[in-house]
């Protein structure tokens, strides 16, 4: 899908000799179709908002040194999604945007440094300065759509937006972590789907035929819970550092996610093949946490061990997603993505107990759009493979629940 995804299935075997720590893709540039331009604002938006809730928590608990990349990647995410705007609103609505977007960033610290120093006055000042951004961000999104989005409404949806982001931190500070992680979880969720929202805003309502159509609904859910995946893995790999109670709510709402992955495989693929997916899901899973438990715990032989059960998962659910849509995406490939993605992970959490946290925001980034890469092409596969007998409104693929390893 040239102009979307970063680092296709296609393109893995032209780029074998390209390692996954040193591979890397300047920001996409949209493509001329309305669905290319929706996945990416859908995924700069939803990566924003992770990146902002491990920002604010950094400034209240974590080194100055993981503060300051976590600052960088924002400042990284924030052009490309500038870029973005201007692309599809036009260079000086692009340029409007990237002077909002970095206000409301600002004011997000300067709330969390009010949180870290229990300082009032600070975190009401940052109130009024993001109740004041919430207001003309609305201004500017009515201007540059061309009143396709009322202000109010544009407004409303950064102020929750917001109001998700404060809350998170409030509760992390209190050590709340298990609300502090499911508020991040629903504030991605809100992030990644007002991506639509942000495209459909640029289109001329001819344009926007078939916009949210089910195939796009569809592949905008994989997209997102795939990307959630990616980004729930990394904060609990980092959470393995933080202690039992912090790791135990970030590694809930990684089997939350699971829970929803294997009930939008369900309702597509029917029961047999949702059950399939969850047992090698779940075990993917499970060896990414034993690496990163190996890592905290300085133990060689655990992390070569999970490296080795690692690749056989890779191909065992190379081999589940090859199945499902009759060999239309060939097994090799699909285990090299697969493998990239664990690659990204096992070097996310090596740089991180390292210490190296530029080369962890780094792997996260990489991670994070190749995963998204991943999800389109698979689900182009599925819709080809399955349309005859696919839901009419897309899949249902709502969070919640516990998915359990079946032992």
């Amino acid at each position: 899908m040239p102009g979307l995804s970063r680092t296709p299935i296609s393109a893995y075997h032209a780029r074998r000799n390209v390692t996954a720590t040193t591979q890397h893709h300047e920001a996409v540039t949209p493509g001329k179709a309305p669905r290319d331009l929706r996945a990416q604002f859908e995924q700069f938006l939803g990566e924003h908002t992770m990146l902002a809730v491990r920002y604010m928590r950094s400034v209240v608990t974590g080194p100055p040194e993981l503060k300051d990349a976590l600052g960088t990647s924002l400042q990284g995410n924030t052009e490309e999604l500038s870029e973005l705007v201007g692309a599809a609103y036009g260079d000086d609505a692009g340029g409007r945007f990237e002077q909002l977007w970095k206000t409301h960033i600002t004011a997000l610290g300067s709330y969390a440094g009010g949180v870290a120093n229990h300082d009032e006055k600070a975190k009401q000042a940052a109130r009024t300065a993001l109740a004041a951004y919430s207001n003309a961000h609305g201004t500017w999104f009515a201007q540059a759509s061309k009143g396709r989005v009322q202000a109010s409404v544009a407004a409303a949806g950064v102020r929750q937006h917001i109001d998700e982001l404060m809350r998170q931190v409030d509760v992390y500070a209190a050590k709340n972590y298990g609300e502090a992680y499911r508020i991040q979880r629903v504030a991605y969720e809100h992030m990644f789907t007002a991506g639509a929202t942000m495209a459909k805003g640029s289109l001329t309502p001819e344009l926007a035929v078939g916009f949210d159509a089910p195939p796009e609904k569809l592949r905008s859910a994989f997209a997102m819970l795939l990307g959630e995946h990616m980004e729930l893995i990394v904060d609990a790999q980092r959470a393995a550092f933080a202690g039992q109670a912090e790791f135990k709510a970030a590694g809930a709402e990684v089997n939350a996610n699971t829970t929803a992955l294997t009930q939008a495989m369900g309702a597509i693929l029917g029961p047999v093949k949702g059950a399939e997916f969850q047992t090698a899901w779940a075990n993917h899973v499970d060896g990414l946490m034993a690496y990163t438990s190996a890592v905290a715990g300085m133990n060689d032989v655990g992390k070569e061990s999970a490296r080795r059960n690692l690749d056989a998962f890779a191909n065992r659910l190379a081999l589940y997603f090859s199945d499902v849509v009759n060999n239309q995406l060939p097994v090799e490939p699909l285990t090299q993505a697969v493998t990239m993605h664990d690659s990204h992970l096992i070097n996310q959490v090596n740089a991180y107990a390292a210490k190296d946290y530029a080369k962890a925001q780094e792997m996260e980034d990489h991670g994070y759009h190749q995963m998204l890469g991943v999800a389109n092409t698979l689900v182009g596969a599925i819709q080809r493979t399955l349309k005859p007998g696919l839901p009419v409104g897309g899949s249902k693929t709502g969070g919640g629940g516990t998915a359990h390893h079946p032992r």
